[in-house]
């Protein structure tokens, strides 16, 4: 029997579903992790001693942790090895890395190496493959090289000189946003990983064309790359009726100028249109005084928890998402399947999930003339925008994780099975 390990070292929806679809093969045998939230555990052992310290940070912990939740699918084995990411969040969470001069970034960085480098001397033993995930690989795929395990390779947003290459010619459009766009400042240690990473895999695997787009440019043969796009959570979000008369235009994500929301407070201010309001749900990324300049034409909420993101969504009248440079954006589905029709550029997913014209509109990046252009549209034809909505929730309906996880089986059963 084929057995697959798959490693990630946080959880997310696409890592849970890339291992129940591995699952759902028979392949699975195992899952590693950094941490693997157990409410139980948590209370008995870790959380006494947190509530020892400090009760209001431990309330603060566990929020982050139970994002984390990891159930392990039926036949296979899960393991956690908890602590760096534990201290991870500890210093993030109580400010202490700032205090000591470490960057987020760096704690990250240094956690995603020391998990790599764990998988690659335990977790290699008796399987066929191995499925990992960009810049927690390196040394697990070297490793499993030298013992003749296939490397699946999954990369969720475009490959760093495409990102990069865009992130510059920003700064320099924008000096005083330069600070935001950190794959700038990717430390050379780290590109190499990067570049190892895609070496080695046997195959990869991305969620949107412009991936595959920047992988084929620096020559990874398209025989070696599967585009799957992610999966739309129609359960968990929902249309609801709108609650008020305002038009609303919504982003969410970092605001930052890598999701080009500084082009989209442009336009907004440009367009000044009465009883309507742009609604920016996410941390702020941008200098203080940039924002200050869109005070009375912009409303800003910082990060809100994902529970109650679909109240958000449901209060607009279209979802905008200019990014420069992303993988996918799952918050587009999200916005779909609340029924909400979305504007974004072709460095997104916009190209594998949208039909311009019919559930949203594609447009380029650093274009403020047509993010205008189109919101003026919406704000004129509320009628033609409600079909639109209603269009984004269907088409949200058929892209879902059941269709994402065979998609990869699929794959996955062609290269090994």
């Amino acid at each position: 029997m084929t057995k697959i390990n798959l490693i990630h070292p946080t959880s997310n929806p696409f890592a849970r579903n890339a291992a129940l679809s591995i699952s759902e093969l028979g392949m699975l045998n195992a899952i590693a992790t950094t941490f693997v939230h157990d409410p139980d555990r948590f209370d008995n052992q870790i959380g006494q001693l947190l509530k020892r310290l400090s009760p209001k940070l431990t309330s603060t912990i566990e929020k982050e942790l139970s994002r984390r939740t990891w159930i392990a699918p039926e036949g296979s084995k899960i393991y956690d090895y908890p602590w760096q990411e534990i201290l991870r969040i500890f210093l993030v969470k109580t400010k202490l890395s700032k205090k000591l001069g470490i960057t987020d970034r760096t704690l990250v960085d240094w956690m995603v190496a020391a998990f790599d480098r764990h998988v690659a001397k335990h977790h290699l033993k008796n399987i066929d493959a191995i499925y990992a995930y960009e810049d927690g690989a390196s040394d697990t795929f070297t490793a499993a090289k030298e013992q003749g395990i296939y490397c699946f390779y999954d990369l969720p947003i475009a490959f760093h000189l495409t990102s990069r290459q865009i992130q510059t010619e920003e700064a320099d459009l924008f000096p005083e946003l330069a600070a935001t766009m950190l794959a700038i400042e990717e430390p050379e240690w780290k590109i190499e990983r990067k570049n190892r990473e895609v070496q080695l895999a046997d195959h990869i695997f991305v969620a949107s064309s412009f991936t595959l787009r920047s992988l084929l440019d620096i020559g990874i043969p398209s025989s070696k790359i599967s585009v799957i796009p992610y999966g739309a959570p129609i359960e968990y979000f929902q249309p609801h009726p709108k609650k008020d008369q305002v038009f609303r235009v919504m982003f969410a994500g970092q605001v930052g100028a890598r999701k080009g929301v500084h082009y989209l407070m442009q336009a907004w201010q440009n367009l000044n249109l009465p009883n309507s309001e742009l609604l920016l749900v996410g941390i702020n990324l941008l200098p203080e005084h940039w924002l200050q300049k869109y005070s009375n034409y912009v409303r800003l909420t910082g990060s809100v928890p994902h529970s109650i993101l679909n109240e958000y969504y449901s209060s607009a009248n279209v979802f905008i998402f200019p990014s420069l440079v992303e993988g996918f954006g799952l918050v587009l589905l999200e916005a779909m399947a609340c029924g909400i029709p979305v504007i974004t550029t072709p460095n997104t997913a916009g190209e594998d999930i949208i039909t311009d014209g019919v559930d949203g509109f594609i447009i380029p990046i650093r274009d403020v003339a047509a993010l205008q252009e189109k919101i003026e549209w919406c704000y004129s034809h509320p009628q033609e925008l409600a079909d639109m909505g209603r269009a984004a929730r269907q088409k949200a309906e058929q892209l879902t994780w059941e269709l994402y996880r065979q998609k990869l089986a699929m794959v996955i059963k062609e290269k090994i099975g």
